[in-house]
């Protein structure tokens, strides 16, 4: 337990660290990297570069912050980004080498301000919140081993089937190299894949969506190619250029907390943008598989024809259920005879023919779309907790 003398001190430099927070936490990146170039093995360069890592921790650093006395606040938040670090394999040991430079990089940001008093009593919390992400994390861990099938850290699988799905998007089929069985998982979680790149001096990570529902002896990952000439698309360019089956990938088990809930009966939709159908494709599956009773609307946006994946698929899937409606979003029609349901971007008079103010709303796909779509479920009335979304990142608190 914390003093409250700590307590109190940590909570009046809140508003200081919501000034600088960013500052401090790319700060932080940079010395720790520095110190241990090692650990760019387990993170997303990506995320470094563009930024959105050091927001998300930021936003993490000062949630803790306001919540330093009553932790369990901000313990939805602590078991997504878990999620995240167990499927890094991410361990205790790192812990402390994250705490050295993150008071590091308070003491350089904030110079003199951070006084000896501040930073002491931030070197108590950072412990504190630490060992709370360590217990959390390391149920996870022990969760993902004792399940039937199940590893910690990495395991190799071996690419088994490749299929192109679009002009964008290819699927690579899964099974353990040791001819093991698989976990069961959730539908809408995730693994992530670390890949040794040729030319390249560290691992690379990528968290991708298994894109098909539990109950097969194969994992399945859809992975749409990034343009090449962003960062964003070395691993994406590499599995669809190198990778082929017979090869093998090592990745984590499966994790997430964006999963679909199997006890609800409410009418469910799920709204999909590009390649954000790969978790909402397994929860459809799911609920086919249990032919469920639900009314289910499944709305599908993408660019135009060529791109979109799965189209003709989730119209087959749809007509083995009663209550089950697709509709294709396109944001362009290439060729005239293309069946679409709506042209251009998804808006409200769209939506409200579509889905009730009761359906529960799960969403996929790029940030500018989702915004787009919660604002406008938020419009037609839906209860904030009917509207669920991944993207794909760190978490940031983008819905404003």
């Amino acid at each position: 337990m914390l003093s409250e003398k700590t307590v109190k001190i940590v909570k009046s430099t809140v508003p200081v660290l919501e000034e600088y927070g960013t500052t401090i936490t790319s700060t932080f990146y940079k010395r720790m990297f520095q110190n241990h170039p090692e650990l760019l093995n387990y993170f997303n360069h990506v995320n470094q570069r563009r930024g959105t890592q050091p927001t998300a921790l930021a936003n993490t650093v000062i949630a803790a912050g306001k919540h330093i006395d009553e932790l369990e606040i901000i313990l939805p938040a602590v078991k997504q980004i878990a999620h995240k670090h167990r499927a890094l394999s991410i361990r205790p040991e790192h812990y402390p080498i994250v705490g050295e430079n993150l008071l590091a990089a308070i003491k350089e940001v904030l110079g003199e301000a951070a006084t000896d008093e501040i930073l002491q009593a931030w070197a108590e919390a950072y412990e504190e919140i630490a060992n709370v992400f360590i217990q959390v994390e390391g149920e996870m861990y022990r969760e993902a081993s004792l399940q039937k099938g199940g590893w910690t850290d990495l395991k190799a699988f071996t690419v088994i089937d490749k299929i192109k799905e679009s002009e964008a998007i290819t699927s690579f089929y899964l099974k353990p190299t040791d001819g093991a069985s698989i976990p069961t998982y959730l539908p809408g979680q995730y693994i992530t894949v670390r890949l040794s790149i040729p030319d390249e001096k560290f691992k690379h990570n990528r968290h991708y969506s298994l894109s098909c529902a539990p109950g097969n002896d194969y994992f399945r990952i859809s992975v749409k190619r990034e343009n090449e000439c962003e960062p964003l698309g070395v691993v994406s360019n590499y599995l669809h250029d190198h990778v082929h089956v017979g090869d093998q990938l090592d990745i984590s088990a499966p994790a997430g907390d964006f999963v679909l809930n199997t006890e609800e009966t409410e009418p469910v939709a799920f709204i999909s943008g590009g390649v954000g159908i790969t978790p909402l494709l397994s929860m459809f599956e799911t609920l086919v598989k249990d032919n469920s009773e639900r009314e289910i609307t499944f709305i599908q946006a993408a660019k135009n024809e060529n791109v979109q994946a799965f189209g003709d698929y989730v119209k087959e899937l749809a007509k083995k259920l009663n209550k089950a409606k697709v509709y294709t979003v396109l944001e362009q029609k290439n060729l005239e005879e293309t069946d679409c349901d709506h042209i251009g971007y998804i808006d409200l008079s769209f939506l409200q023919k579509v889905v009730s103010k009761n359906t529960i709303c799960y969403l996929c796909g790029p940030v500018p779309f989702m915004k787009a779509v919660v604002q406008i479920l938020n419009q037609m009335g839906l209860p904030e907790h009917h509207i669920r979304y991944e993207f794909f990142g760190p978490k940031v608190d983008f819905i404003q």
